[in-house]
């Protein structure tokens, strides 16, 4: 061990010292392993309450162009985040782009009832719109789930989800997905696939970003120019 540890002009060291220099040269090396080993256990599985499917089947001949997630039947993987996450958008009321959207039609985007139903989904206008979060404080976020409608195989587009730390989104702005590859938005070119609505919702990793504010732009799907949203999760848990 001593030869294999030590370098060769401190092989003839007094025991003592050379088992001191052993123990510290161990505790350098493994010491962030094991942290990191630690770190990994802590981890446990996001756990969503999903709505029943409300549609099966294949979907609708596609726009020329499009490239999109293929649609499976198989369950997500879960995603693992660190323990003590909660649904930090639970009960709030959002504010909209759409200044025609009343607090009652807002406030069921965090009702908790992601039902496909018609009573449960939020119409907003046409063209880009937003709905958008003040957590209160910044949190440490680790996944934005959005349930737009899932009532049919429909595909959203313009789909932009981001935080910041401001309201007015000028201050630290990190976009965390973006499949709007028009810049219809005017938030940049994005490079995310499209995606087809199921009643598993879109789920975005946050991967521990810290804000305040979170935004989630869209422009209509291949149903309709309307903007639609059932509900908003955002999980994450405070600031250490």
């Amino acid at each position: 061990m001593q030869a294999l540890i030590a370098p060769h002009f401190m092989q003839n060291w007094p025991a003592p010292n050379m088992n001191a220099f052993i123990k510290l040269t161990l505790v350098a090396v493994f010491a962030p392993l094991a942290l990191t080993a630690r770190a990994a256990e802590e981890l446990v599985p996001l756990e969503l309450k999903l709505p029943p499917p409300a549609f099966k089947g294949t979907p609708k001949e596609l726009p020329e162009g499009m490239v999109v997630e293929p649609l499976s039947d198989k369950p997500r993987p879960a995603l693992m985040v660190p323990p003590g996450c909660v649904n930090l958008a639970a009960g709030l009321l959002p504010s909209s782009s759409d200044t025609n959207a009343t607090a009652k039609k807002l406030g069921r985007i965090t009702d908790g009832n992601k039902d496909a139903y018609e009573e449960s989904i939020v119409l907003l206008r046409k063209g880009p719109q937003y709905v958008q979060f003040d957590l209160g404080k910044a949190a440490e976020l680790h996944a934005i789930v959005v349930w737009h409608a899932h009532d049919a195989t429909k595909i959203y587009r313009a789909v932009v989800v981001q935080v910041a730390d401001d309201a007015g989104f000028t201050k630290n702005v990190r976009t965390l997905f973006n499949n709007d590859t028009e810049n219809v938005a005017g938030q940049g070119a994005g490079t995310d696939r499209q995606y087809f609505e199921t009643h598993e919702g879109k789920l975005v990793p946050a991967k521990g970003e810290k804000a305040q504010f979170v935004r989630l732009f869209s422009r209509g799907n291949t149903e309709s120019a309307l903007n639609e949203y059932t509900e908003v999760e955002i999980w994450g848990r405070p600031v250490k």
